[in-house]
């Protein structure tokens, strides 16, 4: 959430930032403010009604002790209180409505992010090399088909489109992949792991940013539960309405979970096989820091993503997004995507986000700089480390052979059980 005083301080500076997300953004600003005005305009009337009736009530007691008559005092006070009630309930109302608008504010960009739509987005570098191949290279659907890891009309028949069922040696693969992406963060990048619940609660989801901007992306059960559209959103509620000690910061998590998102193959788009799916799973990192940490904090985190991807062997671009493809509580995201030699394309497997302290304010996450010092909001950051479908995409499209099978990364052998998946001599 961004702080008023900061629209109030600087309403040109907050609109022009915000005009660079959204061309309609700046409208907010002025409805925030006319409401932040309104709200002090009533908080100093009610305020100043207080002080009169503090003083009539002191000369109500005054005559009544000296026996004189106070009926004229005594109904003026009645319609003081009256007054003041009134306007208590219109600077709740108020403070209600300031509140829901300044939810509908997304993140201040950084500085340095690029201005403009995806077409602006700024590719900072590369590492490896594309797979070339002698022979047509297939896509993931023909090769999880082949080599019995996916059954997707089994999960389409269960649940419908975008629910992929992994079997056989494919559970096994996703089973491996988290193992080794856990035990890479835990013990080369020191998170501690989590498991957290998969249900939240509306506040949970609120504080992260998926409320009220993504609710329509979201499953919700009956009862006002949402299935988590990704870790980051319990993980980074694990210290809401908490003042950390500033001696623990640094704070990082992983956490493996399974991701649910209605919106995946929106306007059929990249719905064949993997690439969109509704339900997947994903190792998150996520971080607390002091401010002044968090830009080295940034580049440590998508280090830690990067990583993944270099042991993996795949080849992979980082990508700086320009202000329209941000995030809407993001201040800066850098998107790693890895090659897919049998799709032709570059696919999106982590988003590293510095979320600066606008989802802290929204999760009233604060932290003492010393022990006797004021809090303050730290800073938060989340990188996915990483999604599995498109990560899985490129380990079977970038290492198949003329024979069908599929090579296996060398840090992934460990803890899948063989450096090759082949066909089936059924």
């Amino acid at each position: 959430m961004i702080d008023v005083r900061v629209l109030r301080d600087s309403p040109d500076s907050a609109r022009a930032i915000l005009a660079r997300r959204h061309a309609d953004l700046p409208a907010l600003v002025d409805r925030a403010l006319d409401l932040d005005r309104h709200r002090r305009a009533s908080l100093k009337e009610v305020e100043h009604l207080k002080a009169e009736r503090n003083r009539e009530s002191a000369e109500v007691a005054r005559r009544k002790k000296a026996g004189e008559e106070a009926a004229d005092l005594l109904a003026e006070l009645k319609q003081l209180s009256e007054r003041i009630k009134s306007l208590d309930e219109v600077t709740r109302a108020t403070d209600a409505e300031l509140e829901d608008t300044l939810l509908q504010i997304p993140n201040f960009p950084l500085d340095e992010v690029p201005a403009g739509d995806e077409s602006a987005n700024v590719i900072e570098r590369s590492w490896g090399e594309k797979p070339t191949f002698t022979f047509e290279p297939k896509p993931h659907w023909e090769l999880g088909q082949t080599l019995g890891l996916l059954d997707l009309p089994a999960g389409t028949k269960i649940a419908g489109t975008g629910f992929p069922l992994f079997v056989g040696p494919g559970a096994r693969l996703v089973r491996a992949l988290a193992g080794f992406m856990l035990d890479l963060h835990t013990t080369e990048h020191g998170y501690t792991e989590v498991v957290p619940p998969l249900l939240v609660n509306a506040a949970a989801a609120r504080g992260t940013g998926q409320l009220p901007d993504h609710e329509g992306n979201m499953y919700v059960t009956a009862d006002g539960f949402y299935l988590i559209p990704t870790a980051e959103v319990p993980v980074t509620n694990i210290h809401r309405d908490e003042i950390l000690d500033g001696s623990r910061l640094p704070i990082g998590y992983a956490a493996f979970t399974p991701c649910f998102r209605r919106e995946a193959g929106a306007h059929g788009k990249d719905t064949r096989g993997l690439i969109r799916v509704h339900q997947f799973d994903k190792v998150e990192l996520v971080r607390f820091c002091r401010p002044e940490d968090s830009p080295s904090e940034h580049e440590k985190l998508l280090a830690h993503a990067e990583t993944v991807l270099r042991r993996l062997d795949l080849p992979y671009r980082v990508v700086l997004l320009a202000t329209g493809d941000l995030g809407f509580a993001s201040a800066k995201t850098y998107d790693l995507e890895v090659w897919a030699a049998g799709v032709g394309t570059w696919l999106e497997v982590s988003s590293a986000s510095t979320f600066t302290d606008f989802q802290a304010r929204r999760a009233n996450i604060r932290y003492r700089p010393r022990h006797d010092a004021k809090p303050s909001f730290v800073h938060t950051l989340n990188a996915s480390g990483l999604a599995f479908p498109r990560t899985i995409i490129a380990l079977l499209e970038n290492n198949q052979q003329a024979d069908g099978s599929v090579t296996i990364p060398a840090a992934l052998v460990p803890y899948l059980g063989t450096d090759r998946l082949a066909p089936s001599d059924d």
